[in-house]
């Protein structure tokens, strides 16, 4: 095996939990309405922020190297949910959002794709599962 990744979920009370995560404490909780006392993310969202975090963190990385300046960099990451409990992801969608003065559309694309077929393991491991789609938005400065 290449490696682990362990964290470690304490519960606090009601239904809220602080997970400990690279040293880092997250709590979180659910909204009054469901039960909680709306003291930090649920748990489903944060799949998306690991989606942004892992595909982004590639992308910067790859357009550094290619020396592309980058002025703003902005990732949305749109989940649709199923209906029907359990209430699950059925599809993901990225918009990958570039501000810039003439960002050339090729690198960025091949940034992206570099990340979503060969560097970003979050989106390697939900493709096992569920449909990920993409689009490039450049907006120039």
């Amino acid at each position: 095996m290449a490696g682990r990744e362990i964290i470690v979920a304490d519960w606090l009370d009601g239904l809220a939990f602080e997970a400990t995560v690279d040293d880092h404490r997250i709590i979180l909780d659910t909204p009054p309405a469901s039960g909680g006392h709306n003291r930090g993310p649920r748990p489903k969202p944060l799949l998306l922020v690991a989606l942004a975090g892992c595909t982004g963190m590639d992308v910067i990385s790859m357009l550094k190297k290619m020396r592309v300046p980058v002025e703003k960099f902005r990732l949305v990451v749109e989940g649709d949910l199923t209906a029907e409990h359990p209430r699950q992801f059925y599809r993901l969608h990225t918009v990958y959002e570039f501000t810039g003065k003439n960002l050339p559309p090729e690198k960025l694309k091949q940034a992206i794709e570099l990340s979503q077929e060969k560097y970003c393991g979050v989106s390697a491991t939900l493709k096992k599962a569920l449909p990920l789609t993409w689009e490039l938005k450049i907006i120039q400065s």
